[in-house]
């Protein structure tokens, strides 16, 4: 009875694996790989001319949910944004009396909204993980380039500098100030399985000025540019923020302290919008 069982059931077993082997070999399966969607097709070649027995699975699951690694790197973002600064000078006093003859208060200084820019060009940010892709080390390295467009005509007179209304009709008055910067910033990316998640990231940054000049053009189209540091701090240290929103990043910073070396008293800030990878 027995060897009657063992017999019986190697005969099963031959007949589910032929069984098997008969429907492999009658099903031919094509898969399409295109970015994180795996196409496969199925063909029955049991299936007579009459009808398609074909099977088309389309998987997600590969575009959506990847591991993603402990250090990542983009490379070459690109900010766009506006400049402007909180202006907190006590033009009474003599020292900025000095400065700016005759200032009478902060309309001697202001800025056009909407023509001063923010431009920032970062070579690198890298992203380092911290606890399971969700808190991170966000950090790299950039310029940071601030055009300041005033809308009074004004003259920046260099050593000893001194501000002064300009004689002639200008089109253009504006400030340079540009900085190489190093960000560092704690990273949440409350969706670390997509390429495109939503997140904040809020730190510091510091800055070293390494170019400043002062740029008029005037009706006719005759320009003039000076070089000089003009009292500006040699150090820009910042708060800095970002928004992620899928597909659109918010950027913003705002300084420690005035972005002058002298009496003057004014704060930078920017705020636009970031081009990257993530």
């Amino acid at each position: 009875m027995k060897r009657i069982l063992i017999a019986m059931v190697a005969t099963g077993l031959s007949v589910a694996a032929c069984a098997q082997n008969d429907s492999t070999a009658n099903e031919k399966v094509d898969t399409i790989k295109i970015g994180g969607m795996i196409i496969i097709k199925k063909h029955d070649h049991n299936s007579d001319s009459t009808h398609n027995d074909n099977e088309v699975i389309i998987d997600h699951h590969g575009r959506h949910n990847h591991r993603p690694s402990n250090l990542t790197t983009n490379w070459g973002i690109l900010d766009i944004g506006f400049a402007n600064y909180n202006d907190n000078t006590d033009y009474s006093s003599a020292a900025v009396q000095a400065i700016v003859p005759g200032a009478s208060d902060k309309s001697a200084l202001e800025l056009r909204n909407g023509k001063s820019v923010n431009v920032n060009l970062w070579f690198f940010m890298q992203r380092l993980n911290l606890i399971q892709h969700v808190a991170n080390l966000k950090y790299g390295i950039g310029l940071e380039l601030n055009n300041y467009m005033y809308d009074q005509n004004l003259h920046f007179q260099e050593d000893p500098t001194k501000i002064t209304p300009a004689i002639t009709d200008l089109k253009k008055c504006k400030l340079a100030a540009d900085y190489v910067t190093i960000p560092l910033m704690l990273n949440f990316n409350f969706t670390p399985d997509r390429d495109q998640g939503f997140g904040i990231s809020a730190g510091v940054s510091a800055g070293y000025l390494y170019s400043s000049r002062f740029k008029t053009k005037d009706n006719e189209g005759g320009i003039t540019k000076v070089h000089d540091s003009f009292g500006l701090e040699k150090f820009k240290l910042s708060y800095i923020g970002e928004v992620n929103l899928s597909f659109v990043t918010l950027y913003a910073s705002y300084a420690f302290r005035d972005m002058w070396d002298n009496a003057l008293d004014q704060q930078p800030f920017n705020f636009g919008l970031r081009f990257s990878h993530w």
